[in-house]
């Protein structure tokens, strides 16, 4: 069982992202990955840009600890996430998180895990920018709720 984690300063690239998945991953029988985009509208309104500020030693090692976690919860060989941070455009990629698996649902579940995760523990610090000016982004109540769902 392995993991690979990496912080993106520049554009994700999604197959890339994918094809690194499935290279780690010989003799699976289920890749499930999660693409997370960018909105063009957020409360505020329209958004120009999504900034994801990180902290440069512990960003990194809180989405490694999150992929450890996944690894021991779920049957799963491989996790992979590779997360943006700095400015980000609308409709452009932010994170991709996959698991691979003998079977289906070890993936999915780990996918979803990794998800639910890293939206409310791994440290960034998400900020948009508009017309009205920027704006601070917290996990919301039901991100807490979703991550709630795998403590017991």
């Amino acid at each position: 069982m392995t993991f690979s984690v990496r912080l993106e300063h520049d554009e994700l690239d999604p197959e890339r992202e994918l094809r690194e998945l499935i290279s780690n991953s010989s003799g699976v029988g289920a890749v499930v990955s999660f693409l997370g985009i960018a909105r063009p509208q957020g409360d505020r309104g329209m958004i120009e840009a999504l900034v994801l500020e990180h902290h440069p030693v512990l960003t990194e090692p809180s989405m490694a600890a999150i992929a450890q976690e996944a690894l021991k919860r779920f049957e799963v060989r491989h996790v992979h996430i590779a997360h943006r941070c700095g400015t980000i455009a609308p409709e452009k990629p932010i994170v991709f998180a996959g698991a691979a698996a003998e079977h289906r649902r070890a993936a999915f579940q780990a996918a979803d895990y990794l998800m639910d995760r890293l939206k409310t523990d791994a440290i960034f610090w998400k900020r948009e920018d508009g017309p009205a000016g920027p704006g601070w982004i917290e996990p919301t109540d039901a991100d807490y709720a979703a991550r709630e769902r795998w403590d017991g």
